[in-house]
């Protein structure tokens, strides 16, 4: 179990590691429709690459602490299932997520850990395909006008725009909005804390941020106050203009 001191930025972590119950009821139902009402109200999904398990823990509470609600732990962290596994139950209010999906193994472990929603670096229809059938929201990865309708005819519920910096950042956001517009896309890959509000300007309904979130000097020291401080002022500015 996990345990926070008293205060919200210092977390005493006193993990047990255990064989999660089949028989544990989900505490937020992974409907897409809920989780897109989610997605566009807090803007924002972090992307967690845990280095360990204790430290996953540790970056997804400060997150949680900072107000954000959309975690996403990709399946190259450490023991990623138990991970998600532990935070399902260590953040009841959050959305936990699984990335890096790449194939239907890691799918299907994800999905068996209790992950929330699933984002994929590229288009695979077998990986749309179950996750539609187990009705968990899927977000592939594309980048050309041509790779972004096809994720989003083979049914996915956003498609994420990767690496978005290769096409010139947010103007490429933008300049898919009028032949694409109806698509609702998730940029990633050379989003930063100044650039973020930009991509939402330019017509995303939501961004994703990993080491932005958790710079390396701050994760070896434990400054989790200061991680949930930078997290916590993206998620302002990104919360203070209205959806485009």
């Amino acid at each position: 179990m996990i345990r926070c001191a008293s205060s919200p930025f210092l977390w005493q972590l006193s993990l047990v590691v255990m064989t999660p119950s089949p028989t544990t009821p989900p505490i937020i139902q992974s409907s897409t429709e809920s989780w897109l009402l989610a997605v566009r109200s807090q803007r924002v999904i972090a992307v967690i690459r845990a280095p360990s398990l204790e430290l996953g823990v540790q970056m997804a509470q400060s997150m949680a602490a900072a107000g954000l609600r959309l975690i996403e732990i990709t399946w190259d962290s450490d023991r990623p299932a138990e991970l998600v596994t532990t935070l399902r139950v260590a953040l009841p209010h959050c959305w936990v997520g699984a990335g890096t999906v790449l194939t239907l193994a890691d799918l299907q472990r994800a999905i068996a850990a209790g992950a929330q929603f699933l984002f994929s670096p590229y288009l695979n229809l077998a990986l749309v395909e179950v996750a539609i059938s187990q009705h968990i929201p899927i977000i592939p990865g594309a980048l050309t006008p041509s790779e972004i309708v096809a994720a989003w005819q083979s049914g996915a519920t956003c498609v994420k725009v990767f690496p978005v910096q290769a096409m010139g950042g947010a103007d490429y956001i933008r300049h898919l909005q009028l032949p694409l517009g109806q698509i609702p896309l998730i940029p990633t890959g050379g989003v930063t804390l100044e650039n973020a509000p930009e991509f939402l300007r330019a017509g995303a309904i939501a961004v994703g941020l990993g080491s932005q979130l958790f710079p390396k000097k701050a994760i070896v020291t434990g400054k989790w106050a200061e991680i949930t401080h930078r997290a916590a002022g993206l998620l302002q500015s990104l919360q203070a203009d209205p959806p485009s």
